[in-house]
């Protein structure tokens, strides 16, 4: 495993990042012919293609989670505050109009609470950490990838 460091002038070398450089052992003997490898570089390119593509997807759901996470965790307190808030009102209201349209109003709260549960669901900071796991598999399989047809061509010229 190799590693890169920066190195500042007045600090300590800082670790950047560590690099995988043991890729995967690739049968390519097998291979007799140009074509074959040709064949196999062109698939590896497309998948190279629909990751670049999957992974530019999930950068921008991570970028509408991070922005949408805080936004709906907020909007959810003062929700849940309201609704607090209502329920004591509740209790001290003679029955009538005012009550009813005051159950009303709770109940419509409620419903709120519920959508932006669902949303925190779908863009809270869960999401937004496992679309940043999604995105760091998608680097190291394209990291792969790109190992993958660095053999094949290597290969190929040995034809």
């Amino acid at each position: 495993m190799q590693i890169i460091c920066i190195v500042h002038p007045i600090c300590k070398p800082i670790l950047v990042q560590q690099l995988k450089t043991n890729f995967m052992n690739y049968s390519f003997t097998l291979i007799k012919s140009k074509t074959d490898c040709e064949t196999l570089i062109s698939i590896a390119n497309q998948e190279k293609d629909d990751l670049a593509f999957r992974k530019l997807s999930l950068e921008r759901q991570r970028k509408t989670a991070t922005m949408t996470s805080v936004e709906v965790e907020t909007e959810l307190q003062s929700v849940t505050a309201e609704i607090a808030a209502l329920e004591s009102v509740i209790g001290g209201l003679p029955a009538g109009t005012t009550k009813d349209d005051t159950i009303f109003k709770k109940k419509k709260l409620e419903y709120k609470v519920l959508l932006l549960t669902e949303r925190k669901n779908n863009y809270g900071v869960v999401s937004l950490i496992e679309k940043e796991y999604d995105i760091g598999c998608i680097e190291k399989q394209m990291e792969e990838t790109d190992a993958f047809i660095v053999a094949a061509n290597e290969h190929m010229n040995t034809l």
